[in-house]
């Protein structure tokens, strides 16, 4: 297996962030190899087999994977993302069990709605950006769906929040402080509600997340800890908020590929599907996924060592000539012939949803930036500044710098 020399390349990551692992499968021609990181060995991997193998659970295992540094910012501790075996199942159902039809169709159409209700203020504001906007409407839509009681005055602060905390995964210094700081406040948050709830004190609805959550009992019968209950919800609500960035490119991609916007005013669905996934490909969202080595095993040669953690690169396996033609094209209608594989295509993951390590909000975030696309195109008019629409690569995660600005904002009824 090649090797990087030197004692640790954890500043290399942080300095070529997305293109760390992209960068050595071209240097080492190998879509596997070892390095150092955080003064540790690590194999990292890249591609569909590659991918194939690391979604193998009796091969690897997440307990231990991930570093306390992302726990404190982006996951929580004890959450269903460390969890393996049974216990994964059993908790990775109780998030399962609310991507059902009538719920996805009910959060498209909570966004819908916060969408037309935000344009609206938007058509008096000399100048909106379209990241902070993307964050608050997300914030209203992912508390509305999970029963997540929010005041008007509160929108602003608990939007920041969530975001601190997929914001600063990748930080160190004070943007890391901030994002911790935000975990906590966040935990705080929801613990109080879910005691509120088995008080008695708020009833949501009993098909809701924080209704379901706070009564879920773990395998051996007893209801969660209100900590981890807290840890959950926010495995929720973080991860459609941080939706936002992918609305920020989608809206970039509308106005680099003007050619491709013509051909959604159809209004054929598919070609809605076909842009989004494209945008999840092509840019940059999720950096790696890590786990750590089961138990000795041989795999194309190569020895896997008991406990090693290993990392595969999301956005590589995503941009892989081996799988992709001309991945730094950005090209919709690639998607039309795709055959829907777990593992060439994985900007949340890859594996399978019930029993794998795959994001459960997958279809919930492709209906999200449907209907937010499907908005744009056929309900809004609006015009482009000068502005710096450039993104950089090393910066987890990466936005543009601009945050997608927009003026003289329209809503029409059919644009």
């Amino acid at each position: 297996m090649p090797q990087e020399k030197g004692l640790d390349h954890t500043l290399s990551v942080l300095k070529e962030g997305y293109e760390f692992i992209v960068n050595r499968r071209e240097q080492y021609d190998s879509n596997v190899f070892i390095t150092k990181l955080l003064g540790e060995k690590t194999i990292c991997l890249t591609g569909k087999k590659s991918a194939e193998l690391f979604y193998n659970n009796e091969k690897f295992k997440r307990s231990g994977a991930a570093p306390k540094h992302v726990q404190k910012t982006l996951f929580g501790e004890n959450g269903v993302q460390t969890l393996d075996g049974e216990e994964h199942h059993h908790r990775k159902a109780m998030f399962m069990s609310l991507m059902t039809k009538e719920a996805l169709g009910e959060i498209a159409s909570l966004m819908e709605k916060h969408l037309d209700s935000f344009a609206a203020q938007w058509e008096t504001k000399e100048k909106v950006v379209v990241y902070d906007e993307a964050k608050q409407i997300l914030t209203h839509v992912a508390c509305e769906w999970t029963g997540v009681p929010l005041e008007d005055r509160e929108v602003e602060k608990r939007s920041n929040q969530l975001a601190e905390m997929f914001e600063s995964a990748a930080s160190i210094g004070l943007g890391y402080w901030k994002g911790r700081g935000a975990r906590t406040a966040g935990e705080e948050w929801i613990e109080d509600l879910v005691q509120k709830v088995r008080d008695g004190e708020i009833n949501p609805p009993a098909h809701l997340a924080l209704y379901q959550f706070s009564w879920h009992r773990d395998l051996k019968g007893d209801l969660l800890d209100k900590q981890i209950v807290a840890v959950e919800l926010l495995n929720l609500l973080r991860p459609i908020v941080a939706i936002s960035v992918y609305i920020s490119f989608t809206v970039l991609a509308m106005i680099d590929h003007p050619d491709e916007v013509a051909k959604l005013k159809s209004g054929d669905e598919k070609n809605l599907q076909c842009f989004i996934q494209e945008v999840r490909r092509y840019y940059p969202f999720f950096p790696f996924a890590g786990a750590r080595v089961m138990k000795n095993f041989t795999w194309n040669g190569f020895e896997f060592e008991e406990g090693t953690l290993t990392l595969l690169d999301l956005y590589g396996t995503n941009h892989h000539p081996e799988v992709w033609k001309d991945p730094e094209h950005f090209d919709p209608e690639r998607f039309e012939l795709w055959e829907g594989s777990p593992f060439d295509f994985i900007p949340q993951g890859g594996g399978e949803f019930d029993i794998g390590h795959r994001c459960a909000g997958e279809w919930l975030t492709l209906d999200l930036l449907k209907e937010t696309l499907n908005y744009f195109v056929h309900h809004l008019s609006y015009n482009v500044p000068e502005q710096d629409l450039t993104y950089s690569m090393s910066e987890m995660p990466s936005l543009p710098k601009s945050g997608v600005q927009l003026t003289n904002i329209v809503r029409q009824s059919n644009v």
